[in-house]
């Protein structure tokens, strides 16, 4: 009698694990796929950091092309009237920096038309990912400005731009 208590006492416990593991279910497989994904992340990355690795060649290329894009999108909208940014800048910048540009950073900074501004300092803060950083300087006899940028490699347009203030050697304002 104890024999045939304690075997239906086993086999309710056995039943409850069971019933528990099953419901466990769904929840490993959330976390499967989360770990595929994140595998997926990660050898992709991981096959892109070995192709910058194995051509560096190919990396300085490509910083260099960005570096000449962006330049020249600085130009443009330093040496432009707001006015023309939406035309002049299309195809340069994503729609979020033309606006950004033709609303705040426009009012605060002064582009005349005798004004014309030289890009003297174009640096990469940071050249790894699909996602360039620069650091440029602007200048004209009245004032400097320098920016952060940010130019996406594989939509090829400027897709963040923020104004920093300068001191030092650029810092010709009085």
């Amino acid at each position: 009698m104890k024999n045939s208590h304690l075997i239906i006492f086993a086999s309710l416990v056995l039943i409850g694990i069971f019933l528990t593991q099953l419901n466990q279910i769904p929840n490993l497989n959330k976390q499967l796929v989360q770990a595929q994904t994140t595998l997926k992340q990660a050898k992709a990355s991981q096959n892109k950091s070995q192709a910058i690795i194995s051509n560096p060649q190919s990396q300085q290329d490509h910083a260099s092309g960005s570096t000449k894009i962006v330049t020249s999108f600085v130009k443009t909208f330093s040496n432009q009237p707001t006015s023309s940014y939406s035309e002049t800048l299309k195809g340069l910048a994503s729609q979020k920096v033309i606006n950004e540009l033709t609303q705040t950073f426009a009012p605060s900074v002064t582009f005349s038309d005798k004004a014309h501004y030289e890009v003297p300092a174009v640096a990469i803060k940071n050249a790894w990912g699909s996602d360039l950083e620069y650091l440029v300087v602007t200048k004209s006899d009245a004032q400097s400005v320098a920016y952060t940028i940010t130019y996406d490699t594989d939509e090829k347009l400027v897709t963040d731009i923020s104004r920093l203030t300068l001191k030092g050697a650029f810092d010709n304002e009085k």
